[in-house]
């Protein structure tokens, strides 16, 4: 081999270890990377559901009826869209599946910030119902989401209460059905992760 190839090929085989060992990173750590629950507050005014697919949709909602029922929160906002894609209007749809599945007096305690179809990021969320928050005068609440998209909502949403700093905020991560772990066993959940990561790095470069 000669003296100009020679460290050539040693940086080439740094490069490639190193890569081999990132990836297994990935592999064992990547899920995590994810993921920044916040400790259980004392007591909050209020839980944030954030809207998501219907799966995930289910399990943060149940996860912010079990705030209200052990007296974490006093009340729970429902982000839900407008109106369906058959131009129904969603509360009343969502009131009634909250009555037969939580009970009048549960679903009493939830109100409904709605969102037009344009909103389509979390940080357009964010911004939309912070209107909401500012109408019911709350300041502390704990925004509940899936687990794998808690490290992202926390820090655009601390981004946002940088403008109003009497706002406190947590972040309640569920174990959501479409993001399993070791999360490269299964199509959903890297599928999940590769788009979950990507726009994590676009955040933490200011996107």
């Amino acid at each position: 081999m000669s003296s100009t190839a020679r460290p050539l090929f040693r940086v080439l085989r740094w490069l490639l270890a190193a890569t081999v060992v990132l990836a297994f990173c990935l592999l064992l750590w990547g899920g995590k990377l994810l993921i920044a629950s916040d400790p259980p507050p004392v007591r909050v005014d209020a839980a944030i559901v954030l809207q998501g697919s219907i799966a995930a949709e289910k399990v943060r909602l149940a996860a912010a009826i079990h705030l209200l029922q052990q007296g974490l929160a006093n009340q729970a906002l429902l982000s839900v869209p407008k109106e369906s894609y058959w131009g129904q209007s969603i509360p009343p749809i969502a009131r009634s599946y909250l009555e037969r599945n939580y009970g009048i007096d549960a679903a009493a305690r939830v109100d409904f910030c709605e969102t037009s179809l344009d909103v389509n990021s979390t940080a357009e969320e964010a911004h939309v119902l912070s209107t909401c928050i500012q109408e019911h005068h709350w300041q502390s609440i704990v925004i509940v989401t899936s687990n794998y998209h808690t490290r992202r909502a926390g820090i655009l949403w601390r981004r946002m209460a940088r403008h109003d700093p009497k706002i406190r905020i947590w972040i309640e991560g569920v174990t959501d059905p479409e993001f399993q772990q070791p999360w490269w066993r299964h199509r959903q959940s890297a599928k999940v992760w590769v788009m979950e990561s990507s726009k994590l790095v676009w955040t933490v470069l200011g996107g």
